[in-house]
């Protein structure tokens, strides 16, 4: 199931963490490159002068991979398709079931990504802006369960008049397999490396899975017993379907010989459909500049 964010939300401290583990990474790999006695680097620094401009002026292409973590919102993603499954019902009019809000925990997911991205640079002096197009192919799976028992404190219009009761299984879950962004980039050019922001919007494949089962049950009294009057089950799950969102990062690039870069970066996705996600991934990739 599943790796497919302008307001940045960063979902509470977990979210910080990954953002500080991805920060990290990129220091850490600038870090490496500078003791790495790398032939672009090698002489660029003399004291008391700045390093050479880079050129990132061009289209480029590259491969990348990494690893990320999926958070999948479950609470309300049944609560249209139990007002489809009971309209009009006596239950629904007795208990509004379609309102309640179910203790349903987050999913949770993490996996290994991979794939490709390209664009356009455009460099002045040293400031650089770009658009640019990244995929990655993965397996985010989040799955989440939850139940909940009712019963109504006032009768219907009927003769004898009835009391009815609720208990609700529902189970929503997503897998997301693809993630493409589409993003503009404004970056500072700084010796070989290239530091930079990025803002877009994504799309992505999943599998959604969305299931209600409504036992129903009625009594002449408020105290019981409550006799059943049979299941009612409705299922909302969607196959390879079309989600979208938003995208925003930081990354850093850095050249090595000829026309090869590093690429070090962090994305944060956020899908806004069924099931609300946020994907965080952190990534690094080998590019080539024409």
């Amino acid at each position: 199931m599943i790796a497919f964010g302008f307001g940045f939300d960063f979902e509470g401290c977990v979210e910080m963490r990954k953002f500080g583990l991805a920060a990290a990474i990129l220091g850490l790999l600038s870090t490496a490159a500078q003791a790495a006695d790398l032939p672009v680097l090698r002489g660029g620094y003399t004291e008391g002068v700045l390093p050479s401009r880079s050129t990132w002026q061009g289209s480029y292409v590259g491969v990348q991979g990494g690893y990320g973590a999926a958070d999948a919102r479950m609470g309300s993603a049944n609560q249209a398709l139990l007002a489809d499954v009971l309209r009009n019902s006596a239950v629904e009019q007795a208990l509004q079931v379609s309102t309640w809000t179910f203790p349903q925990s987050d999913g949770f997911a993490r996996s290994a990504v991979y794939g490709v991205f390209g664009g356009y640079n455009s460099q002045w002096d040293d400031v650089v802006l770009g658009l640019e197009a990244s995929y990655v192919h993965g397996r985010f799976n989040a799955l989440s369960t939850a139940s909940m028992g009712r019963s109504s404190t006032a009768p219907d219009t009927s003769t004898p008049p009835l009391y009815y009761g609720a208990g609700v299984k529902s189970m929503a879950g997503i897998s997301l397999t693809d993630m493409a962004t589409f993003r503009g980039r404004a970056g500072y050019a700084y010796g070989a490396f290239l530091p930079y922001l990025f803002g877009g919007f994504a799309l992505g494949n999943a599998d959604i899975d969305r299931s209600v089962s409504v036992a129903v049950s009625a009594s002449t009294s408020t105290l019981g017993p409550f006799v059943p009057q049979g299941t009612v089950t409705g299922d909302g799950s969607l196959h390879s379907h079309l989600v979208y969102g938003y995208a925003l990062g930081v990354g850093v690039d850095m050249q090595l010989s000829g026309n090869l870069f590093l690429r070090a970066e962090y994305e944060y996705v956020r899908f806004l459909n069924q099931v609300d996600t946020a994907v965080n991934t952190a990534r690094l990739g080998l590019g080539y500049r024409f």
